[in-house]
């Protein structure tokens, strides 16, 4: 059945006109509205790609023949739906009500709430005592990606403390951070399941360090662990009452949601946190009872399949147009490119069609002044998603203007394009000479007809962030069932990890293990430059 369905698509794909945007909206005056969508006040329109009704309805049949909805529904209900690490996929459970979710005979949701109300009473008496000014964040991935992501789009100037990340191996990091830092008023997480990543704990002992030395064994009171690895934690000197766990089917790049997000609540405050939670709970709620032709996470999976299996289109641009949310692009690309970058169907087969495309991103309008270059003039288009929040949190009105007309002209310059009598029009009125229009004309077209989507909402609040996150995760979700793969493991991290043990003490003058000429090569060329004792 689903072989079908992709043929159907292929198919489709295959006409001239397939990728062809302009003559949709010639051929349909209502195509904005019909191919416009909102949930809780948040508005996504697909008007501006090659979605036809045609099309939809194919993508619409292909995500029935793989059982979307069933496997939907196993995810809420707590089966084992990560079958390579054999376990449930419950980061609703996170931000739902107590009941909602089970893990078999346990309640997730209400086991998260214990660890929610842990959380806020830390947070509270931490607000409180108003002994902290900083809290360093220390993780990788999930643990940082997403807490850093939310809390620098939400931190205000009145906000009760100032948040700093720490996650990269390279102790420049550390180096730059710490003359800002008063080891008197800084509180230290250390984010990391097992307790033994190494980048993480690696930057953990350098901080460590740091606090012992200006504050003797009482600068351990200021670390606290999000990990479940008790007996670790309690080795490396964190008070057990500062440790906050969370279970194994809380993926890293789905857990700021969990005691992960501690970073998010002390620097924003605990009601931001709760609001957050709030609004990717609304999200859920839609995500699992809207109907499919309505459904916002399923739409945008289903016009992700149609540009990267139908037309081919293997990568994304993501342009939030807010400073605030500068670090979304990077959110996204973990949660996508480590969920939806398989090979490998769900059963362990080759996967038969393309899957998760390349992710990038920057805010606007810095990347029409870097890549969009390449997305208005480049031989393969890439399909944009544009984020727009209609009004501000400053109060300079005209910058905000400037800023969404600049959005708004983005997308429809990549529909639009610019044919050759526009610029011939345009450059006899400059008056340009006959020659100088013919030598210049190629280089000013434009082709258009580049797909991208907007995603509007009324303001960023913590709730609205909620929304928006929630959004692509169950995006992620459906990609993965439509593909087979399994969305929620990431072995392709592990070999690198591996490799990186082994060489390790190579640079410190260890014996040398066997490696490919060049790894071998560029080992005893660091230890020329670089000699270790």
């Amino acid at each position: 059945m689903s072989q079908d369905a992709w043929g159907l698509i292929a198919t489709l794909a295959r006409a001239p006109e397939a990728a062809a945007i302009r003559p949709l909206f010639a051929a349909d005056p209502r195509r904005a509205e019909r191919f416009t969508f909102r949930a809780d006040g948040l508005r996504l329109d697909l008007s501006k790609t090659s979605l036809s009704d045609e099309v939809l309805d194919a993508l619409l049949a292909l995500a029935a023949a793989r059982d979307l909805g069933g496997r939907r529904a196993a995810m809420a209900s707590g089966a084992h739906i990560n079958s390579t690490e054999d376990r449930a996929v419950l980061h609703m459970a996170l931000r739902g009500a107590p009941g909602r979710y089970r893990d078999g005979a346990e309640d997730a949701s209400g086991a998260v709430h214990d660890t929610l109300a842990a959380m806020r009473r830390f947070t509270e008496r931490v607000h409180a005592e108003a002994r902290f000014t900083d809290v360093v964040n220390i993780g990788i991935g999930g643990s940082d990606l997403g807490p850093q992501m939310v809390a620098r789009a939400l931190h205000r100037h009145d906000s009760p403390m100032r948040a700093h990340w720490l996650s990269n191996a390279d102790g420049h990091a550390w180096e730059a951070m710490r003359h800002t830092l008063d080891p008197a008023r800084t509180l230290v997480l250390v984010a990391s399941k097992t307790f033994t990543t190494a980048e993480t704990m690696s930057n953990a002992h350098l901080v460590r360090h740091w606090l012992r030395d200006a504050l003797g064994e009482a600068g351990d009171r200021q670390l606290v662990a999000l990990s479940t690895n008790e007996k670790a934690t309690a080795a490396f000197g964190v008070p057990a009452d500062q440790v906050f766990g969370f279970k194994d089917w809380v993926g890293g790049r789905f857990s700021l949601w969990s005691a992960v997000g501690l970073s998010v609540a002390l620097s924003c405050g605990w009601p931001v946190f709760e609001q957050l939670l709030a609004g990717a709970r609304a999200m859920d709620e839609h995500f699992l009872a809207a109907p499919d032709r309505e459904n916002l996470p399923l739409l945008m999976a289903l016009a992700e399949v149609w540009h990267v299996d139908g037309l081919g289109l293997r990568s994304r641009a993501v342009l939030p147009y807010d400073e605030r949310l500068s670090r979304f692009p990077a959110h996204l690309q973990q949660l996508e490119m480590e969920s939806l970058g398989k090979r490998v169907t769900v059963e362990g087969l080759p996967a038969e069609h393309g899957t998760g495309p390349v992710v990038f991103g920057e805010p606007g309008t810095n990347a029409q002044h870097s890549f969009m270059q390449l997305l208005h003039q480049g031989t393969t288009p890439v399909p944009v998603d544009f984020v727009l929040v209609a009004r501000p949190d400053h109060g300079f009105p005209d910058s905000h203007r400037l800023l969404l007309a600049n959005g708004l002209a983005q997308a429809e310059a990549l529909l639009r394009g610019r044919d050759a009598a526009e610029v011939r029009a345009e450059m006899q009125a400059a008056g340009k000479s006959e020659a100088a229009i013919e030598h210049l004309l190629p280089h000013r077209l434009f082709p258009g007809d580049r797909p991208s989507t907007t995603i509007l909402i009324p303001e960023l609040s913590p709730f609205t962030l909620g929304q928006l996150v929630a959004l692509y995760e169950h995006k992620v979700f459906c990609l993965g069932a439509i593909w087979d793969v399994n969305a929620f493991d990431q072995w392709g991290v592990e070999l690198g990890k591996q490799l990186a043990t082994a060489i390790l003490p190579e640079l410190s003058g260890g014996a040398a293990q066997e490696h490919d000429p060049s790894t071998t090569a560029l080992i005893a060329e660091l230890r020329s430059l670089w000699p270790q004792p």
